[in-house]
């Protein structure tokens, strides 16, 4: 596997173990727990409660993180690789 092929594969795998970790965040941190409507809409505002928003930073900071996730294991497998 070439390098960058192989920064992509470790990119796309922390990105999904991200956007999982995200799921589980939202689902638990609620004071609702599940992945109901009222699950989802506690959770959210627990998590944006936690930079000072509400559920729209919650919002911002789930999607992100996925986002970071992957892009720090891009970076990562790039660094360690050469």
């Amino acid at each position: 596997m070439s390098n960058e092929a192989g920064a992509k594969a470790a990119g796309v795998a922390g990105g999904v173990t991200g956007v999982a970790g995200s799921i589980g965040t939202v689902a638990a941190a609620g004071a609702v727990k599940g992945l109901g409507a009222a699950g989802i809409t506690s959770g959210l505002a627990a998590i944006g409660s936690v930079v000072g928003g509400g559920m729209a930073a919650g919002v911002a900071c789930t999607a992100a993180a996925p986002l970071a996730i992957g892009g720090l294991a891009y970076g990562l497998y790039k660094w360690l690789s050469d």
